[in-house]
């Protein structure tokens, strides 16, 4: 058994999923608006939200929605998404691409855990936990 996350955005789903598929190579991102899905209950008042969107990446999906109109909630607010890099560089590249226009909680540096481990929330206000190779003990 495995858990795949699904994010909640207030209105930028689309570009935030977009960004990330791009970022982590994805090309099999598939997107949703309410005003195609079937049975979404009258009126809709901004039809290019999005109702679901998906891609994969290693064998994992990273799923989205917008929240409906009306509805308010704290996008991101507890949850952090925790991404194993296999070296690294790649952890320095992805968190410093991530950070941009975002807001650093840890910079991505050596712990007692991880020769680079680094905390942030991102411009969409996804919050990230990136994690290199472990420490040498």
């Amino acid at each position: 058994m495995s858990f795949d996350p699904y994010l909640h955005f207030q209105g930028n789903c689309a570009e935030a999923m977009q960004f990330y598929a791009e970022m982590f190579g994805a090309t099999d991102l598939q997107m949703m608006r309410y005003a195609e899905a079937p049975g979404v209950p009258a009126p809709v008042t901004s039809p290019d939200l999005v109702i679901h969107a998906q891609f994969s990446v290693g064998g994992r999906m990273l799923m989205a929605s917008d929240f409906p109109d009306g509805m308010q909630g704290d996008a991101q607010k507890a949850v952090s998404i925790s991404h194993p890099v296999p070296d690294l560089a790649t952890g320095r590249a992805v968190f410093d691409r991530l950070a941009e226009g975002g807001e650093v909680i840890m910079p991505f540096g050596p712990t007692f855990f991880s020769k680079g481990f680094g905390m942030l929330k991102d411009r969409f206000g996804t919050h990230w936990m990136i994690a290199g190779p472990a420490a040498d003990h």
